[in-house]
C-alpha cells in the first residue's frame, strides 16, 4: 500500500484541527495537535500552512457568515413556501413583460402594453409607494420565443411578475419556466383551452401560478359550431388550423361541439405557420363537399387564406368565419372588401362607463383610435396584479418591503368579484378570471374597421343559456 505524501497529510491534519477548533476546547486540542504536527514535520512548511489555510477560512468563513447575516435578517423572517422578494425603500418592483413585439402578430402585443401602462397610469406608476420598472422582451408567437424571454426574465431573482404573453404558444414554455422559478404570470390575451382547463379539469399545459383575463377559448370553438348548426344550418363543415397550440385548440372545440349537434366534419386540414400559396388547402375545401369553413388563424396565413379563397372559383358559396385573433384593424384594412361576409368569433366585452372612459384615456394618451379591444383584457390583467402584489406586500420593521410570492399567487387565485372594464373578474383555480361569454360578428363594412365589426353583433354565446 503506497504512503500519503507527507505534506498532503499535514494538510489533512490541518483542516481536522480547524474542524476540532471550531467544535470542541480550542486550546487543549490545539496545544497538542501542534506539538504532534512540528515534531513529525518541517516546521517552516507547517507555518507556512498554517497561515494560508486560516487565512482562507477566515475569508471563506467571514463571507459566508456576512452572506448568513443578511438573509437571516430577511429571509428567516420569509414564511412562504416558495420565497420572498425584499425591496429596500425606493426600490422598484420589477414587472417582466413578454409580448410579440415583431411581425404581424405585433399589433396584438402593443395592444397589450399599451393597456399596462393605461393600468400603471391608474396606480400613479407606484405600488405601495414602490415605483414600477418594465424588463420589456419580444417573445415573438412561438414556443422558442416564450422560452427565450422567460430564461432572460428569471435571471434577475428580483423579478416579482411577468406580464404576458400575447400567443398562447409562447406562454405554454415560458409559463413553465415561470412557474419553475416562483414567480406568477398574468396574460390580457392568451386562450388556448389547453393552458388552463378543459372540462373543468386541469389542462395538457396548466401551471401553478399561470393567470389570464382572456376567456377560455375551449368555449369559442363551441360557439362557433352552435351558430353555424342552428343559425346558419350547416350539416357539413370544414375546419383549418395551423398546428399552433391556440389554432388547433379552437378546431377541436369546433369539432367536438359540430359533431354532438349532429354535424358532418368532413375536412379537418392543417397549415404551416409562414405558409403564403393556399391553393392546396382551398381545393380540398372545395372537394370536400363543405358548406362551411372555420380557420382559427393569424396574420399573416388569415390574410393569405382568405384573400386567396375568395379569388377562387367554387368558394362563393362556401361560408367562411374565423376567429378573434383576426378582430384587428390591420387585418381588415389588409383583406378590405375580401373579408366582407366573413364571420368572426371572439369575446364579448361589457360597454359602460368604465369601458368609454378607458377608451378615451387610450386615445388621449396614444392618438389614435384602439386596433382591437384586447387592451380591455390587458388593462384588467395589469389591475389584477397589481391589486394581488399590494395585497401580498408586508412591510418589515426596518422599512423593507416583503414580498412573498406564494401569497402572490393566492391573492389571484382568491379574487372574486373583481369589477374590471371587460366585465366582471373571478378567478378559479386554473387561473381563469374571465367569464366566456363570446359574440359571432360579421364583417359588413371593411371601411369602418374594428368598431364597426365589433359593432354588428350576430349572435352571442353564453354557456348559461347557449347549450
Amino acid at each position: 500500500m503506497q504512503e500519503a505524501p507527507p505534506q498532503k497529510f499535514c494538510f489533512v491534519c490541518i483542516y481536522f484541527l480547524f474542524f476540532l477548533f471550531r467544535s470542541f476546547n480550542p486550546t487543549i486540542i490545539t496545544a497538542k495537535l501542534i506539538m504532534f504536527l512540528f515534531r513529525k514535520f518541517n516546521p517552516t512548511i507547517i507555518v507556512a500552512k498554517l497561515i494560508i489555510f486560516f487565512v482562507f477560512q477566515f475569508l471563506l468563513f467571514s463571507g459566508c457568515d456576512k452572506i448568513n447575516a443578511t438573509n437571516d435578517s430577511k429571509t428567516s423572517e420569509c414564511t412562504d413556501t416558495i420565497g420572498c422578494v425584499y425591496l429596500n425603500e425606493g426600490e422598484p418592483f420589477k414587472i417582466a413583460v413578454l409580448q410579440a413585439l415583431s411581425g404581424d402578430i405585433a399589433p396584438l402585443g402593443q395592444e397589450q402594453i399599451r393597456g399596462l401602462e393605461l393600468a400603471m397610469e391608474r396606480w400613479n406608476n407606484t405600488i405601495a409607494n414602490h415605483p414600477i420598472s418594465l424588463q420589456i422582451e419580444d417573445s415573438g408567437c412561438t414556443p422558442e420565443g416564450g422560452a427565450n424571454a422567460a430564461l432572460k426574465v428569471i435571471a434577475d431573482p428580483q423579478t416579482i411578475a411577468i406580464f404576458g404573453t400575447t400567443c398562447s404558444g409562447s406562454a405554454v414554455t415560458a409559463s413553465k419556466i415561470m412557474s419553475k422559478a416562483g414567480l406568477t404570470m398574468i396574460s390580457g390575451n392568451n386562450s388556448a383551452q389547453f393552458l388552463t382547463s378543459v372540462n373543468g379539469k386541469r389542462a395538457t399545459h396548466w401551471q401553478a401560478g399561470y393567470f389570464r383575463t382572456a376567456a377560455n377559448d375551449e368555449h369559442a370553438g363551441k360557439a362557433a359550431a352552435i351558430f353555424a348548426w342552428h343559425e346558419l344550418k350547416v350539416k357539413k363543415a370544414a375546419t383549418i388550423n395551423d398546428g399552433d397550440i391556440y389554432t388547433t385548440g379552437m378546431t377541436i372545440g369546433f369539432i367536438n361541439a359540430f359533431k354532438q349537434l349532429g354535424g358532418d366534419v368532413v375536412l379537418d386540414a392543417a397549415i404551416n405557420k409562414g405558409d403564403k400559396e393556399m391553393q392546396p388547402v382551398i381545393e380540398a375545401v372545395k372537394l370536400s363537399g363543405a358548406e362551411f369553413v372555420f380557420f382559427p388563424l393569424f396574420q399573416p396565413e388569415g390574410n393569405h387564406l382568405l384573400i386567396q379563397a375568395k379569388k377562387t372559383a367554387g368558394m362563393e358559396k362556401i361560408i367562411m368565419m374565423t376567429d378573434g385573433a383576426l378582430i384587428e384593424n390591420s387585418f381588415i384594412q389588409s383583406v378590405k372588401d375580401y373579408g366582407k361576409g366573413v364571420y368572426f368569433v371572439g369575446p364579448s366585452y361589457c360597454r359602460g362607463i368604465g369601458t368609454n372612459n378607458i377608451k378615451v384615456s387610450y386615445t388621449k394618451k396614444y392618438g389614435e383610435f384602439p386596433s382591437t379591444s384586447y387592451y380591455l383584457c390587458a388593462f384588467d390583467a395589469a389591475m389584477l396584479l397589481f391589486k394581488a402584489i399590494e395585497a401580498a406586500s408586508s412591510k418589515e420593521k426596518d422599512g423593507t418591503l416583503r414580498i412573498g410570492r406564494q401569497a402572490l399567487r393566492d391573492a389571484l387565485y382568491h379574487g372574486r368579484e373583481i369589477e374590471g372594464v371587460s366585465g366582471s373578474l373571478n378567478c378559479d383555480l386554473f387561473g381563469d378570471c374571465a367569464y366566456p361569454v363570446f359574440n359571432v360578428l360579421r364583417l359588413d363594412e371593411p371601411n369602418g374597421g374594428v368598431e364597426a365589426l365589433q359593432s354588428n353583433v350576430i349572435f352571442v354565446y353564453n354557456p348559461n343559456t347557449s347549450e
